[in-house]
């Protein structure tokens, strides 16, 4: 087996750049797969455009006549772009995208008169069968019906030859049973809340949009490398590995000079993301070998969470062309960074205001003020189910280990916005002076622009961090979907915006209280309340681990511990008032992240044994006996000196000895722990099992393997190594 190693290093070690050449400057080819503002304009009828766009901007609904117009504009947009294949293009609780394709080639009854037909119907609703997707027990398996419903909101795109129309996905009975019904829900919420708490300062926004800038990091592994590795191909990282001597101990790959092969997969990928409307800005290589991030500019978050989905299926094809394999997963190499997905957020007005960003006026620093100090408050009392929609088996490798932010949610703003928020905090009870309110939006609020220009330093251990004009998640791991995190943190606050507005209208109903004075005084007890969120300091620390516990902050480490706060009572109530999740859309989430954190694991123990017996073992016992054999010609050869002459030999063949012994025990009752664990029809105590039971050997598992490849011949070893993975270029 160690030829295929050698076979794939020769493979990969011999690999010229793909030849690449762009087709057009990025700002003409952009959006050209795109049924967007321009394409509508060209294909569709001006009824048929003001139906979409009213669906887009007021969320009216498109009736079935109009329908039909809007597919038939659709279709010979597509037609005219060479395109033969439809599909409804979704969300389903797997994490990933689904689609099914259907030909817009149709003939009649007795197979004559051929047509390529799609109509209103085809577009507005599909029947995809709902059967073997993730339902966490809404649904038996024999009741199949599930129905696709077009999403307005996020335009057509062409990929390869076939349309894909972005929907989200019901069950015949009415639940959600995908990532995007929350997130427009939660959106929509948003919207109402924040655009009544805007009218106490603009009494023209009629809208507030959630936006999202998702920052994409990942590992780029030789296609043979990578295939020559049966615990990357099947999990996603590599479950054993010695660590290589030179990893990124010298920080001479962070922002380096991008290498030939990647840059020109970049290239190739930047142009099919021009092309299909996501405007990727930012690429450069990340802290650890062969590691690079991919940054987007701002959109809508709705269409950003579906251009970030799009995004990492795509990667994974154009690299195929370039003999890469993309690693999503958020830990794949042991001793070197792991990846994340920071979800930069922000609210934005119709009227073109960032809500998070200060200004030059008081008026407007107060309305910044206002939603920065809401969004904290919010954070601070929804903490533990912030820290539930990042919860996966893979992200909880990355969380806390000295290079990603802890399992402790806080809350960054630096130095100077906290003086600002320690001077807010001793504003006077009831109603202000003309003095009060003159020396508070002169030398506080008004001197909040000035402020931020000094405030400029950034904590790379924090979870939630403001950067200046917008907020920074930082725990989002880079293989999730950003719905999850995004429905959750848009739910959070549009819920303490209601709040907010409802306690500021009571004081200056039943206290006769100004305005700002009302205002004032609500976000003062805030600020009060919200204390125990904001820190400054190393999130690495022991000392923070300390100080949170006696915070009360929550420090789940794993997911079976905190995605219980999914099935809260604060939560459900919360999905439940903004009408985001019903109880059994909330419920039935549980119970499918549950299923899927024992069925990954499951999946790495039973791939852990496989290469550790069937790999590892093996090699160990063949050089073993090299070695058994080496000493038999010494001791042929020296007689009774050969102990001392093969004492080296002697010493190793014990060593190699004690490691299969100790892999092999330790499989065994590892493959115990999960038979006990299979038996527990209580999805809760399942997973706990394999969290805690299970999932403890591996490292035990991984050490004797990881020794065993120090000690082995080179040339012997099957497994391709860290070096090899790491540093072909």
């Amino acid at each position: 087996m160690s030829t295929l190693r050698f076979q794939a290093l020769k493979e990969a070690s011999t690999r010229k750049p793909v030849h690449f050449e762009e087709i057009d400057r990025k700002s003409n080819i952009f959006g050209s797969n795109v049924f967007n503002e321009k394409a509508m304009k060209q294909f569709l009828t001006s009824d048929a455009l003001k139906g979409v766009r009213d669906a887009i901007q007021h969320g009216t609904k498109i009736d079935r006549k109009l329908a039909d117009y809007i597919a038939m504009g659709m279709k010979e947009w597509a037609l005219s772009k060479g395109v033969t294949h439809y599909t409804h293009w979704f969300q389903p609780l797997t994490g990933t995208t689904a689609e099914k394709h259907d030909a817009f080639f149709e003939t009649s009854y007795d197979g004559s008169d051929p047509v390529e037909k799609f109509g209103g119907a085809q577009l507005v609703q599909q029947e995809p069968d709902a059967s073997s997707f993730p339902n966490g027990g809404i649904r038996n398996t024999f009741e199949a019906r599930g129905y696709t419903a077009w999403d307005p909101t996020s335009p057509a795109f062409i990929y390869g030859t076939t349309l894909c129309i972005p929907t989200v996905f019901i069950a015949y009975t009415g639940e959600a049973l995908d990532n995007k019904i929350p997130l427009l829900r939660a959106l929509s919420a948003m919207d109402e809340a924040a655009t009544e708490v805007c009218r106490y300062f603009d009494k023209n926004v009629k809208k507030v949009t959630a936006t999202l800038g998702w920052e994409q990091e990942y590992f780029l592994i030789d296609k043979a490398l990578a295939n020559s590795r049966p615990d990357l191909m099947m999990t996603g990282r590599t479950l054993l590995g010695h660590t290589s001597a030179k990893g990124q101990q010298l920080d001479d790959h962070y922002f380096g000079s991008i290498p030939t092969r990647a840059l020109t997969y970049m290239r190739d990928l930047e142009q099919e993301c021009m092309l299909l409307g996501i405007p990727v800005k930012t690429r450069h290589n990340e802290v650890a070998p062969n590691q690079f991030e991919l940054a987007p500019i701002f959109e809508e978050t709705n269409l950003a969470v579906d251009h970030n989905s799009l995004l990492m299926d795509v990667m994974q094809r154009v690299a195929e062309r370039h003999d890469f394999k993309v690693l999503f997963h958020e830990k794949p190499f042991k001793g070197v960074n792991g990846s994340g997905k920071h979800n930069n957020w922000s609210l934005a007005t119709d009227t073109g205001v960032n809500l998070l960003s200060p200004s030059k006026t008081p008026m407007s620093n107060l309305q910044f003020l206002t939603f920065f100090i809401n969004t904290i408050k919010a954070v601070n009392d929804y903490e533990t189910l912030l820290r539930a929609s990042i919860a996966t088996a893979s992200n909880d490798h990355r969380l806390g280990a000295n290079e990603a932010p802890p399992a402790i949610i806080s809350v960054f703003i630096g130095a100077q916005l906290t003086k600002v928020l320690s001077e807010l905090e001793s504003v006077t009870t009831g109603k202000l002076s003309p003095e009060e309110k003159t020396d508070l939006k002169l030398n506080v609020v008004g001197k909040i622009p000035d402020v931020l220009l000094d405030n400029t330093d950034r904590n790379r251990t924090s979870p939630f961090a403001f950067t200046g004009n917008k907020f920074e998640f930082r725990a989002v791991g880079s293989n999730a979907n950003c719905s999850n995190a995004m429905t959750t943190l848009n739910a959070i606050v549009a819920k303490q915006l209601k709040d907010f507005k409802l306690e500021v209208d009571t004081l200056i109903e039943s206290k006769d209280m100004k305005k700002d004075d009302a205002i004032f005084n609500v976000l003062r007890e805030y600020i009060k309340q919200s204390k125990k969120i904001l820190f400054e300091g190393d999130g690495y620390s022991d000392a923070w681990e300390q100080e949170a516990a006696k915070r009360g902050l929550s420090n789940f480490k794993t997911t079976p511990e905190a995605i219980k706060a999914k099935i809260s009572k604060q939560a459900l109530d919360l999905f439940d008032e903004l009408g985001i999740l019903n109880h059994v859309e909330a419920e039935a989430r549980y119970e499918i992240e549950l299923e899927e954190y024992t069925k990954k694991i499951q999946i790495e123990g039973r791939v852990l044994g496989d290469i550790a017996r069937n790999h590892v073992i093996p090699t160990a016992i063949r050089y073993q006996n090299t070695l058994i054999e080496n000493v038999k010609g010494l001791k042929e050869i020296f007689g009774k000196e050969f102990e001392t002459i093969a004492k080296e030999q002697i010493v190793l063949i014990k060593e190699i000895s004690g490691h299969i012994e100790g892999i092999n025990s330790k499989v065994l009752a590892m493959t115990n722990e999960r038979r006990i664990a299979n038996h527990l029809t209580d999805a809760q105590k399942m997973a706990e099992a394999y969290c805690n039971k299970v999932k403890p050997y591996f490292e035990d598992i991984r050490n004797h393997c990881d020794k065993l490849e120090l000690l082995v011949d080179d040339e012997s070893w099957t497994l391709t190594k860290y070096r090899e993975l790491l540093f072909t270029k």
